[in-house]
């Protein structure tokens, strides 16, 4: 290894100069975000002035960003969905520049039940890798230990599916990986032919049985429950990790492709083997300290993710996690810039962005703040134009701003959409149950992953609390601990309770996996992906 390593570093120094430079030029904008975001959607806007689109809202005619607001309402997927269904069918003029081909389609679930599918072109893709660039050269820059080591990026395929002219339809986070740099693909450890494995615990051993035995740097993902589902399927199969390792098969448990198989290859490997015995036997589980010494982990960590922090710490010990950053099929719209913190600097250079303000998030049309014009510790919905071909496009991700970095804002994730329950005035948000579930879980020393609250109308209204619950938890005590947290966290709940018109928060307790079953459920329902779906902690239809 340390040869290869010898080997590939006068091109890994060529790639890091690369990135360097973008780096760079990626800090040196936020020293002028305005200039920057004008000439972006200058530049938008000619590009897209002979789209139908363009031509349907006037672009032609717009000379400010005054003007930009008057002829482009906000407006969600819907807006953009007549004229996105005639770039699936091959009229791509509808919405792209003449000439810009369509290199996939990226398809996320939609808030309607259809699935969204938004155009990768070659400058999107562009500006993505851009991002991606300059989060990974931070990162490394502070992790020099993972420097050309093995990298673990756990992603889904790019071609689920085919539009109707035979462009591929599925995750960007395929195509991104499919199309890095040769020095960084070198070193993924994964094949990408084992995202086509169907059968979920077969895809999660596999990926394991790939890795094991190399000496991981890092782990990327999207959402913290991909690494821990790794890590726990390599717990329920240990013996079988085990001997596979020992003879250089994979025999997974579940459905693997022959086609994926015949692409498979490994070599008995009887010292990890071994270690991996020895480990077992010592703390009577496998963990990730047995077989790896990653420098970080790369998820995200803002708003309901942050639940999966503290299964994370359980099983990897104190390895640093870094955000990856607001990111969606729609764009990348923040980078991190350091561990610990779901927060990111706006991505000003691939996105016109604009901030719509928390109290006007359920107006029509309402007013919208540009990047350098945002105030710090104030919340705001976020709305994209980029290369995909959206204009105004409203996010529903509510952010809130922490600090500035240059003229723009530094924000983090705290939910999706106006996520807020309200039974006699309270207005509870998802954000501040997730954060009344993460003390109540610490002060009780509860380990909580998934639950779900909901209203429940009753001579005094009350709050119910649904999870699982492992022998020995003293659920009581965990549900009173959140209901005195979300009375610190909002007034009006506060208020409510102590008048007597909301009562406390009562625990329903669910038989195992229930939870998990209803995931796996909906992802199937919305035909969707397990790494796309994000988990509702706080159902907002009041039961009776």
């Amino acid at each position: 290894m340390k040869i290869k390593r010898l080997l590939l570093r006068p091109l890994a120094r060529l790639a890091a100069l690369h990135a360097g430079a973008q780096l760079r030029a990626f800090l040196d904008a936020h020293r002028r975000t305005a200039q920057v975001q004008q000439q972006l959607l200058t530049e938008l806007l000619r590009c897209h002035s002979e789209t139908d689109f363009g031509r349907d809202h006037g672009f032609a005619r717009v000379r400010s960003y005054e003007d930009f607001t008057k002829a482009v309402p906000v407006g969600t997927y819907e807006m953009h969905r007549p004229y996105i269904e005639r770039v699936w069918h091959g009229q791509t003029t509808a919405l792209l520049p003449p000439g810009e081909p369509v290199a996939m389609f990226s398809r996320t679930s939609g808030t309607t039940g259809q699935p969204k599918h938004i155009p990768v072109t070659p400058r999107f893709l562009s500006a993505m890798r851009r991002g991606w660039n300059v989060w990974g050269l931070a990162a490394l820059n502070d992790h020099r230990g993972a420097w050309l080591r093995p990298i673990l990026q756990i992603s889904s395929p790019m071609r689920e599916l085919d539009s109707p002219t035979g462009v591929p339809c599925g995750a960007i986070s395929g195509l991104l990986a499919l199309t890095q740099k040769p020095i960084v693909r070198r070193m993924y450890v994964v094949a990408p032919a084992v995202a086509d494995i169907a059968d979920p615990v077969a895809r999660c051993y596999v990926t394991l049985r790939c890795c094991v035995g190399r000496d991981v740097a890092f782990i990327t993902t999207a959402n913290p429950s991909s690494t821990i589902k790794l890590i726990e399927t390599g717990q329920a199969h240990a013996e079988r990790l085990i001997r596979d390792l020992a003879d250089g098969t994979v025999d997974p448990p579940g459905h693997l492709p022959p086609q994926v198989a015949a692409g498979l290859r490994f070599r008995p490997d009887r010292h990890t083997a071994r270690r991996l015995a020895e480990g077992l036997r010592r703390d009577g589980r496998l963990l990730p300290r047995h077989f790896w010494n990653p420098e970080y982990l790369a998820n995200w960590t803002g708003g309901t993710l942050r639940l999966y922090l503290r299964r994370l710490g359980e099983l990897f010990g104190p390895v640093p996690v870094r955000d990856i950053g607001l990111l969606a099929s729609e764009g990348r719209f923040s980078v991190p810039l350091h561990d610990g913190t779901a927060a990111g600097v706006a991505e000003i250079t691939g996105n016109f962005l604009e901030f719509i303000p928390a109290a006007q998030a359920e107006r029509a049309q309402p007013d919208t703040l540009r990047a350098h014009e945002v105030a710090i510790g104030q919340e705001y919905s976020l709305v994209v134009s980029n290369w995909a071909g959206l204009f105004r496009y409203h996010m529903d991700d509510r952010v809130r701003v922490v600090e500035r970095l240059g003229d723009s804002p530094v924000f983090e994730f705290l939910s999706r959409g106006a996520h807020t329950a309200n039974i006699t005035g309270e207005k509870i948000t998802e954000h501040q149950v997730v954060e009344a579930m993460h003390r109540a879980a610490v002060a009780t020393g509860a380990g909580v992953e998934r639950f779900v609250l909901q209203g429940r109308f009753a001579a005094t209204p009350f709050y119910e609390l649904r999870l699982e619950v492992p022998d020995g938890m003293a659920l009581g005590r965990l549900a009173t601990a959140m209901d005195e947290v979300l009375g610190e966290l909002n007034v009006e709940y506060r208020s409510k309770r102590f008048s007597g018109r909301l009562g406390p928060i009562q625990p329903v307790v669910l038989a195992a996996r229930t939870l998990e079953s209803a995931e796996r459920e909906q992802i199937r329902l919305r035909g969707g992906r397990s790494e796309q779906y994000k988990h509702k902690y706080l159902l907002t239809d009041v039961l009776e």
